[in-house]
């Protein structure tokens, strides 16, 4: 009897101790991070092995270099991948996929998923797709292709330059999402919120898009808040049965500046319009100016622009547009006085 007593006693000694070095082996490990690098001198060559190997709280750090290989992230949580910089980093793809990263896979998703610092450049008319996740950032990315996302929520692009896509830059499909501080240039359309998505854009330059800088479509809701749309086919186009909210933004040297369907609901406000070929249309065939649509908070005449030839869309010191309604000023970026660029 004493020696079963004995042993017991032994045995929940042994598991003790061996919760102990679990316990010890967790904290002591903690979050990773995990280097990839071509020449070998990393902890992988393949950057779909470091995510794979990835766990919560982990870091993939990409070396500089040109990797021509796609990745996808899927069934991670919590899993940053990070590249060593714009100009130093880019993936290319893989010849036979289309498309170079996603996050996100049908029908698992991804959560809690941070990508930055590199360049990302499309491959089969697709560079990033964002699919069936939740709380996705993209920043500091510049992204050569479109951007796609479909059924995900708390996306949020930030700083990024997203351009030369033959379709849309940036693409919304039943998706939650914010933009923030984004160039977003030389696509046919700049954004597109599609479905029943609900995208804020706030203080993005959109521009040189063949189309609208923006398209809200479907039963779609946007927020479009001191944004600067310039140099496009369109500012932006209400269509669909979307519901719109659009104040502070400069919408300037398009052929139009708000295309709006009879069946779409756009509240506007604190608008500076400047386009050539009417600042309110009315959608139909053929569209129609629409002169009773303009706010009576909107502005209307040139805004002063440094360099627009140069993409330069500061506001100059003589503008109209500092300090309107609760805005200090209106558009993207701060005027020249008070801005470094």
């Amino acid at each position: 009897m004493q020696a079963a007593i004995r042993f017991i006693v032994i045995l929940g000694m042994l598991v003790s101790a061996s919760s102990l070095v679990s316990a010890e082996e967790s904290v002591r490990h903690g979050p990773r991070t995990i280097v990839v690098a071509l020449d070998g001198s990393g902890d992988f060559t393949s950057i779909q092995e470091a995510i794979d190997s990835a766990q919560k709280g982990d870091t993939v750090f990409l070396k500089p270099g040109r990797y021509q290989q796609d990745v996808t992230v899927h069934s991670k949580e919590q899993v940053k991948l990070v590249g060593a910089g714009r100009e130093q980093v880019t993936l290319l793809g893989r010849e036979d996929v289309v498309g170079v990263l996603h996050v996100g896979k049908w029908p698992y998703g991804a959560a809690n998923i941070e990508i930055s610092d590199m360049t990302i450049n499309e491959h089969g008319g697709h560079a990033v797709g964002l699919f069936n996740g939740r709380g996705v950032l993209l920043k500091r990315l510049t992204v050569n292709g479109m951007v796609f996302s479909q059924q995900v929520q708390d996306a949020r692009i930030e700083d990024c330059t997203i351009g030369g896509s033959e379709t849309t830059g940036v693409q919304f499909a039943d998706s939650q999402a914010v933009l923030i501080a984004n160039f977003i240039h030389d696509n046919d359309h700049g954004v597109n919120v599609a479905g029943k998505s609900e995208v804020r854009l706030e203080r993005n330059i959109i521009t040189r898009s063949l189309f609208e800088a923006v398209v809200v479509n479907d039963k779609a809701k946007a927020v479009l808040v001191s944004n600067t749309l310039v140099k496009n086919g369109g500012g932006a186009a209400f269509l669909g049965q979307s519901q719109s909210e659009v104040t502070g933004n400069v919408v300037g040297l398009n052929r139009v500046g708000f295309l709006v369907a009879s069946s779409s609901r756009a509240q506007t406000s604190y608008n500076a319009l400047y386009n050539s070929d009417g600042d309110y249309v009315r959608a139909g065939n053929p569209n129609q100016p629409a002169p009773e649509l303009k706010s009576q908070s909107d502005i209307t005449g040139d805004p002063y622009f440094v360099d627009p030839g140069h993409d330069d869309f500061r506001l100059r010191g003589d503008t109209p547009l500092l300090q309107v309604g609760t805005f200090p000023f209106l558009g993207a970026l701060p005027p020249a006085s008070q801005s470094s660029r």
